[in-house]
Formats: C-alpha cells, structure tokens, sequence
C-alpha cells in the first residue's frame, strides 16, 4: 500500500504519482471507515504540515517594499525539508477497532506518507467467528520507498504592487492544472507595511523594518475511477490547504546587495476527503458500498526564522533565504520590476 492519500500532496506538489494505492485504500477499508480514517490522520499530518509551512514561504525579499506605484513581478521556489521525525508515527492496536499485527505486537513504528517501512503486516479482522475470514495485508510504505528526495517542492509566481508610501498589496498563483486524473491549483494574497517609511528621517535610516501577512491556499483533486482496481464510482481523493503567516521583517536598504530576515507565526490546516462510492468485498463490512467515506483534518502552528540575501541588477533580482521552523525551508526567488 504504498502511497494511500498521501497520493494527493506528494503527487500533486512533486508529480509523482504510483497507481499500486488503489486496491490498498480498499484493504483499509476493510477494517471499516472509523479504522481506515484514524490511520490515514497520522499516516498523512506530516505531510499536512509540511505542505502548511511550505505554502508560507517566499512573501518578501527585503524589509522595505517598492516605491509608490512600483512593482515586482517573481517566480519562486521553495523546498521544504522532511526530518527524520516526519518519517513515521507509533500505531498502537488499542486505538483501532478491526486492526491488529499480525506478530501480534500491541505498538509498532508504521510509516507515514515520507516514511520507508515496507515490512510491517496487519490482520483486518473479519465478521466470522475462528479468523477464517480474516484478511491479511502490507500497511503502507511511503513515498521514501521510492525516492532518495527528502523535500516538498513548491512553485509560484507572485506580484508585489505598491499603491501606498510603503504599503505593498501581493498576490501569487500557481496557474491550474488538470489532466484526466490529476488537477491543482493555488493562489493566495498578502500585505507588507514598511513601519520605517512612515518616519520624517526614513530616507537616512539604514534599515527597513515592516510586518507581512500572507494567505495560501492549495485546491487539489485525484481522480482515480480509470485505474481503480475495485467496484465503485466516482472515486477520488480532494484536498484543501490553507496557509497563514505572520512576520517582522527587516533588511539593509543599500543600492546592489542586501540581507534580510524574519521572525514569525505559521498558522494552517489541511482536509481530505475520501469521496465516491466503494464496494468492500472483505474485512467486517464485507458486503456494503459506503459512499463518501471519510475525511481527515490536520492543523499545525508555529514560530519561525528566516535569513537571507537580494541582489540586485537594474531591473533583475535575486534572492535566497532559509528558514528554521518545523519544517525548514529553502527558497529562490527570481524578480523584475521598477521600485
């Protein structure tokens, strides 16, 4: 069962995608839907949080924003960085109902949706009495089963508009993508105030310092109907992923290079949904077809810090940073625009 639901981020932020997942989501629901939705809630939050603290990156690249009607357009790209921590969680079989291993161990180390444990066998227990009807089955390796890579990818493309002294209104997307299975799509808006631009000497100080607010939000269908190895309709997974941060900021103000840094609040939340119809031919529902069967909700909150750099060429800019937080961050960002 190699990528469940994590399917919907490491899919859709990478463009991995493996189809061997269809008949495991049935296998876990063969357990029934409360067993299936308690696994897929720690099987998926650090990839839930991950994703969070990595929609909140790349909202500014200096302390103070451009002059008075100035703008700036950028690409940006970010890694986000899985840790050792994020790789798997403790399953304890009091916790489930259906579910036991199959050692008969009460806990074991399962992986998540980064993890690599592929070794792991669980028992769904089935309605008949003397296990004659159990069903025996693989629990879920992660995405680092199939790849060495230990970061998220994000892309966007953001605008920075000054329509105030100091004021900078932004928006970024990623434009929609869709194809016969797959479909994404973000956007999201924010401010930065330059407190430093409202000072009579602001011109001689020589640093800015100003507060962001960004929004992110992350739309994402998998329709996997033509690939799914059970009886059922409609079936897919959808996603939604909200991300707000909060920040000080501040940054040298010279004309080629400059350094900047933040302190800051993440803030954000992610739901998927396990939606269609699903015919369950083992395990203790055996028999029933259970129609949209469940969905997950993680949130996640933190501190974080950033450092970084800009150069600047006329018209083009270069930045990087890095950023300590739960889930460290690298971003790049490419920029043009009149300030």
């Amino acid at each position: 069962m190699k990528n469940f639901i994590s399917l919907l981020f490491i899919i859709f932020v990478s463009g991995t995608f493996s189809v061997s997942a269809q008949d495991e989501v049935e296998e876990l629901l063969a357990a029934g839907v409360d067993d299936a939705q308690r696994f897929a809630q720690s099987y998926l939050k650090p990839a839930n949080d991950a994703l969070v603290y990595g929609l909140s990156n790349g909202w500014y690249n200096s302390g103070g924003p451009q002059k008075q009607f100035g703008f700036e357009i950028s690409a940006i790209v970010n890694a986000t960085f899985i840790g050792d921590d994020a790789q798997s969680f403790t399953l304890d079989i009091n916790d489930y109902e259906n579910l036991r291993f199959l050692d008969g161990s009460t806990t074991q180390e399962v992986a998540t949706a980064f993890g690599d444990i592929n070794t792991i066998t669980a028992v769904v227990e089935g309605p008949l009495p003397g296990a004659i009807d159990d069903v025996t089955i693989d629990l879920p390796s992660g995405f680092g089963d199939e790849s060495t890579i230990n970061f998220i990818p994000t892309a966007v493309i953001q605008g920075s508009f000054n329509i105030l002294k100091g004021t900078s209104i932004k928006a970024r997307f990623f434009p929609n993508v869709e194809t016969d299975d797959v479909e994404i799509g973000l956007y999201g808006v924010g401010i930065q105030q330059d407190f430093t631009a409202w000072l009579p000497a602001d011109k001689i100080i020589p640093i800015a310092i100003s507060g962001v607010i960004g929004y992110t939000r992350l739309d994402a269908t998998f329709n996997f109907d033509s690939t799914a190895g059970f009886n059922g309709a409609d079936q897919r997974l959808e996603s939604t992923t909200n991300s707000w941060v909060f920040e000080a900021v501040a940054s040298t103000k010279l004309p080629v290079f400059n350094v900047y840094g933040g302190v800051g609040y993440v803030t954000g939340n992610s739901e998927t949904a396990l939606l269609g119809t699903y015919e369950i031919n083992s395990g203790v529902i055996s028999g029933q077809t259970l129609v949209d069967p469940f969905t997950t909700e993680n949130t996640t909150s933190g501190v974080r810090g950033t450092v970084g750099f800009k150069l600047k060429l006329g018209f083009f800019r270069l930045n990087a940073d890095y950023t300590l937080a739960e889930f460290n961050n690298a971003t790049v960002g490419i920029n043009f625009g009149f300030r």
